[in-house]
């Protein structure tokens, strides 16, 4: 593997993220380097090419109050969204070229009868593991903070009367679309309540926020804040559907399945794209 992967990018910037954590975000180019025993000039040079800005900026996007700003400038109120049709706006929204849920039925019955492809791939966010079936992408968690054993557990728990192959020459073209922003397709399979949070969900444009509250309001259960979160938190296709862009309604992150190191290099990196 060469320093220029993805892989060693992102490897690069999550043990910059845990010396964040824990010394705040004041550190100099300098500091940030040493620990990562680099040179400053490398150390840039790596971070750099991974999300398009300078380190200091990039601290900047990882803080909360980067959070806060985002819900105050940025807030997409869902309902509005949909109105004004902001929704078309966003990345990842367009990114798909269709997308299609698995009848309550079929969800019901755990799968059964439904054959997923799946492999593990690198991604801008660590080790990730995909899963498709013949209709698109279904599953996508990372490995970082769970381990490669209990992502795959968390996935496969999901739909337990599937039959699960590991082929990923198959679903490769989707999960290189998928992540280089050409057109791909998603196979959503959950409960109804569940893929109403997730298609609301898909409305958030690339560098906007919304918060558990407008995902309620928008999906016509305007008290079912917690439901809402339950449903996010559940969410199966990790950044594709973009739960990361739900945040608590004071700003704070909240939580995220996969860890919030990667909601917060999530956030920060589609701020890196989108120039906020």
């Amino acid at each position: 593997m060469t320093d220029l992967s993805p892989a060693y990018h992102y490897q690069v910037i999550a043990r910059a993220l845990g010396v964040i954590d824990d010394e705040g975000p004041a550190l100099t180019l300098e500091d940030l380097a040493a620990k990562m025993r680099m040179s400053p000039a490398h150390f840039q040079r790596v971070f750099s090419q991974w999300v398009g800005v300078s380190p200091k900026r990039y601290q900047q996007y990882l803080t909360l109050g980067h959070a806060r700003r985002l819900l105050s400038e940025r807030h997409t109120v869902l309902a509005a969204a949909h109105e004004t049709g902001l929704s078309g706006g966003g990345r990842l929204h367009d990114l798909f070229l269709t997308w299609e849920a698995m009848s309550p039925g079929d969800y019901a019955r755990g799968g059964e009868g439904l054959e997923i492809r799946w492999g593990w791939f690198e991604s801008p966010f660590g080790p990730a593991l995909v899963m498709a079936t013949e209709k698109g992408i279904c599953g996508m968690g990372f490995a970082d903070e769970t381990g490669a054993e209990a992502a795959m557990e968390d996935l496969v728990g999901r739909w337990p009367k599937a039959a699960f192959v590991e082929d990923p020459v198959a679903i490769r073209p989707m999960v290189d679309a998928a992540f280089g922003g050409s057109p791909a397709a998603l196979h959503l399979i959950g409960a109804p309540f569940q893929i109403k949070v997730w298609e609301a969900l898909l409305s958030i444009p690339t560098g906007h926020v919304t918060t558990y509250a407008d995902i309620a309001g928008a999906i016509g259960h305007p008290t079912a804040h917690r439901a809402v979160g339950t449903a996010v938190g559940r969410n199966p296709i990790s950044f594709l559907i973009p739960c990361h862009r739900a945040l608590r309604r004071d700003g704070g992150l909240g939580g995220y399945h996969w860890g919030l190191p990667r909601k917060r290099a999530m956030l920060a990196w589609e701020a890196a794209r989108t120039g906020m």
